[in-house]
């Protein structure tokens, strides 16, 4: 079988979450050949992967979204638009809710000679003056036309593209992922699985509101327009798996259909997390397994070990991971811990993350987002207790799903440093809490949250999928 998986921003070249779990599940499915279709920046082309590509990843193909800045524009063109595809791409920049069919019949017809003359054209030109006389006659004309070209190019962009022929799609998101599986689905024909590990449309909700280059009144255009992207996925998808029940929730809030929905929990290989690896050091030792971005908010990781070392001055505290995907908020990091004068922070850069599980006393996670992070599955696995941002299925994690083995750690609200601080300092101060609390975490891993656990299920979704696409196949051909 030939499965297609679609990922926005991640594989092969960032390493994190969800990049790991699509080398899990091609690496764990050697009878299957896989297609990784990834949509990522310009500034990632050319790069070298971060994983060792596995043989049966048959094809790696990619679409960075800036390469188009770089073609000559011929403006003023005519499209001879219908009526049904002039109404499409309005709805698309003014609801959420859009004739998909018609926008991809336009791009898959073969009458776009390119994406940037047609947001150059006549009839792109048209269709923002409509917009701005019914909805927005308090914006300058040239805002609204450079805002909603630079919002659509990365859609057109992809939806301009011939999708790989595969067996079955798996879209790794919505947003651009998921509507690239629409596209494949309204191609081929063949089922479509949207797997969602964070919630894609309110991580973009959430930037939005708090950007800055978005000025007020284009807030609400750009959110209408990502709600519009998860819409498509949803309605093109035979099913959407999520990782816990909370995110299960958010999807049908959102207007995703319940009888698609189903859950599919993230596992990680236990033998390669053994209690039995570790060893104690001397001092206090407390990590974060973590990219170094601005979501993973390093800033009030720092302030909360602040308080601690003045606590504890012979605490280290590790921040293991990769520091090049945002130089600029490295930067800011380092200038936050002279201004903290704090000492023993350890920032590893990209290193084999078990050698630090080893002697780690406390592993701290302080996200403004999240689905359902690996790197605690990780940690509990090797009765390592944790202190998490309740983001996500972080707090199921710690907590359990209303199962007996009890926490393995705590949460606490997003960006309140001090009631981190407060729960790690707990931990230092109790160490047959920390004890109890990581045997707590592994009893629930190995009962919950195999590696091989998670891929059965997949593989038999694929199975599925694969013999439901062949006999639909069969009953249009006799018909």
């Amino acid at each position: 079988m030939k499965i297609c998986l679609i990922s926005e921003g991640a594989y092969p070249h960032v390493t994190g979450g969800v990049s790991s779990w699509i080398q899990s599940i091609i690496t764990q499915m050697p009878e299957h050949d896989f297609i990784v279709y990834s949509i990522s920046a310009k500034e990632l082309k050319g790069a070298k992967p971060k994983y060792t590509l596995p043989p049966n990843l048959i094809e790696l193909r990619e679409i960075h979204l800036g390469d188009y800045l770089d073609q000559a524009i011929v403006t003023g063109k005519r499209y001879k638009l219908t009526e049904a595809e002039r109404l499409a791409f309005l709805s698309l920049m003014s609801n959420r809710q859009n004739d998909w069919d018609v926008l991809f019949n336009f791009f898959t017809s073969g009458r776009i000679d390119s994406v940037m003359n047609f947001l150059g054209s006549k009839d792109f030109y048209d269709i923002v003056t409509i917009l701005c006389e019914k909805r927005f006659m308090q914006v300058p004309f040239t805002d609204m036309f450079w805002a909603l070209r630079s919002m659509l190019l990365p859609l057109f962009v992809c939806i301009d593209q011939k999708v790989p022929v595969a067996d079955v799609y798996h879209s790794v998101s919505t947003g651009y992922a998921g509507v690239l599986g629409a596209l494949a689905k309204y191609q081929y024909g063949k089922p479509l699985l949207i797997t969602e590990h964070g919630i894609y449309t309110r991580e973009r909700e959430e930037e939005i509101i708090k950007s800055s280059w978005i000025k007020g009144y284009f807030k609400d255009v750009w959110i209408d327009y990502f709600y519009s992207l998860s819409n498509c996925a949803y309605q093109y998808a035979d099913d959407v798996s999520t990782l816990f029940e909370g995110n299960r929730e958010i999807q049908l809030e959102l207007g995703c259909p319940p009888n698609k929905t189903f859950l599919i929990p993230n596992g990680i290989d236990v033998a390669r997390f053994s209690p039995e690896l570790r060893a104690t050091r001397p001092g206090i030792h407390i990590g974060a397994i973590v990219r170094v971005v601005p979501i993973k908010d390093i800033k009030t990781m720092l302030q909360a070990f602040a308080l601690v070392q003045e606590t504890f001055p012979d605490s280290n505290f590790y921040i293991i991971g990769p520091l090049d995907e945002d130089e600029d908020y490295y930067d800011e990091c380092l200038d936050l811990i002279d201004t903290l004068d704090l000492q023993n922070v350890h920032f590893t850069g990209p290193v084999n993350v078990t050698d630090y599980l080893t002697f780690m006393d406390i592993l701290v996670l302080s996200s403004i987002s999240e689905g359902q992070p690996l790197v605690i599955l990780e940690a509990l696995a090797m009765e390592i207790p944790f202190v998490s941002t309740d983001v996500g299925g972080c707090r199921e994690l710690l907590e359990g799903p209303e199962d007996h083995y009890g926490p393995a750690g705590a949460t606490v609200p997003v960006m309140h440093f001090h009631l981190l601080a407060l729960e790690i300092i707990k931990l230092i101060e109790r160490p047959e809490s920390r004890m109890t609390y990581g045997q707590n975490g592994r009893e629930r891993v190995l009962n919950h949250y195999k590696l091989h656990m998670m891929i059965d299920r997949y593989k038999s979704y694929y199975e599925k999928g694969e013999r439901h696409g062949r006999n639909r196949i069969s009953t249009e051909a006799s018909v």
